[in-house]
């Protein structure tokens, strides 16, 4: 096979002309023959004896020209791209323009390739790294998530209910005097403010008592899931079977001593505010790594072919999917689960495949202009911890991992250390202002 010409038709698209000589192409076919020999049967011959010219006479001459076509595509095109100044970043579209027995066969591979990216001024971006100043009132809080984990459920019979109990109720639902599929519990524990049932349902409970009957009467909202009742008016037959509240444990020495490692509450509220600046100074980073990320992202100003886009997203997909398999569920399941289809599953990650490939070029781009090289030693080091998890050597772990792909993953990595080592960075630690001053702002 030999190239006859290339032309840059459209923006990331390059049109490839192949020839094969009429000698190359008899080869292909016939290795086709050969290959079908063993299946092919015709009426006075025993099947698998049946000679080609035979085949030709009886099923017409290009009875084998399609696998043989199919066999010099997938084997001789890919080496007639070696050497190609673009990149693809999808399978090419191949036609036969012209195949004959004497003249041999004209191939045309519509390319898709990799955009040239422009990417300048990515040093010195600016970007704030704001860690927030953890207050005592934060520190409370976590002694507060302490006690309401350590809480317990105590009955209340004096009393109507609240917002904020928790009310045990039968109800039954009734649509125009008929009762509805799904619309029956007993003995159903609810958190009244909670908003786990339809608006305005919990709150026609508060100030009930316990062994009443009652009727709550709801309208399904327009955008309800189960259409068939969106927009709907309801009657819920309910009876109030018990109200139960919170009882927190008092915040002292004792009560740390019996839920935590602590010995004293204080010890507690030092370890809680020592995590929390740690947590911050974490989430800081995380939001000077995005806005750095953001700031790259919002530099690529080219054309990207949309197979880039579709490609990252099956990616994206087939990890989620690898998620999902850990904890004993799958795709469909969830599909069914959150009332979508893959199509709409797909798009809710679109955005994310954009930005990811957008930021994966750039980068690449600037591993490039600064000429990033990966060492051997800084390679091995990589793959040191690959090699142990799975017991194998370093040289295992590289003949089994594309490491073309990995090295170019360092290069990236390499390169958004750059950037951000590079920022124009304003550290600032943010103070909450207390209550009155908010207000008095406000005001």
């Amino acid at each position: 096979m030999s190239l006859k010409s290339t032309t840059k038709t459209d923006v990331n698209t390059v049109e490839m002309v192949f020839e094969v000589t009429a000698e190359e192409f008899e080869k292909a076919v016939e290795a086709a023959y050969q290959k079908q020999r063993k299946n092919i049967s015709l009426p006075g011959f025993r099947k698998g004896k049946v000679s080609r010219k035979m085949a030709e006479a009886r099923m017409g001459e290009g009875v084998f020209y399609e696998e043989a076509l199919n066999q010099i595509i997938n084997t001789e095109l890919p080496q007639a791209l070696i050497g190609a100044d673009f990149e693809l970043v999808d399978t090419p579209q191949v036609s036969a323009e012209k195949v004959s027995k004497t003249e041999g066969a004209v191939f045309k591979a519509i390319c898709i390739t990799k955009p040239d990216v422009e990417i300048t001024d990515y040093k010195g971006i600016q970007a704030s790294k704001t860690v927030k100043e953890v207050t005592d009132a934060d520190v409370n809080s976590q002694v507060e998530m302490l006690r309401q984990r350590n809480a317990r459920l105590v009955s209340v019979d004096d009393r109507p209910a609240q917002l904020g109990d928790e009310a045990n109720i039968d109800f039954e639902g009734f649509i125009n005097d008929e009762a509805f599929e799904g619309g029956k519990g007993e003995n159903f524990p609810l958190r009244l403010g909670s908003g786990q049932f339809i608006p305005g349902f919990e709150d026609q409970i508060v100030g009930k008592t316990i062994g009443e009957e009652f009727d709550v009467n709801v309208t399904f909202p327009e955008n309800y899931q189960m259409e068939e009742y969106a927009g709907k008016e309801a009657v819920f037959k309910c009876k109030l079977n018990g109200i139960t509240v919170e009882e927190l444990p008092e915040a002292d020495d004792e009560f740390i001593q019996d839920s935590t490692e602590f010995e004293t509450l204080e010890a507690f509220k030092a370890d809680a505010r020592k995590n929390l600046e740690n947590n911050a100074v974490r989430d800081a980073e995380i939001a000077f790594d995005n806005a750095i990320m953001d700031a790259i992202i919002a530099k690529v100003d080219v054309p990207i072919p949309n197979c880039m886009y579709e490609h990252r997203i099956d990616e994206l997909v087939r990890n989620f999917e690898q998620v999902l398999s850990q904890q004993g569920l799958n795709i469909d399941l969830y599909l069914q689960y959150t009332g979508m289809d893959m199509n709409d599953f797909r798009e809710t990650n679109r955005d994310r495949a954009i930005n990811e490939v957008k930021l994966r070029l750039a980068l690449e781009k600037i591993a490039v202009l600064e000429n990033i090289q990966i060492s051997d030693d800084e390679i091995n080091a990589g793959l040191q911890p690959i090699a142990e998890a799975n017991h194998m050597s370093v040289d295992e772990v590289k003949r089994r991992l594309p490491m073309g792909e990995y090295i170019t993953d360092m290069r990236v990595t390499k390169a958004l250390e750059l950037v951000k080592a590079n920022a124009n960075t304003n550290t600032e630690e943010v103070q909450e202002a207390p209550a009155e001053e908010v207000q008095a702002t406000e005001e």
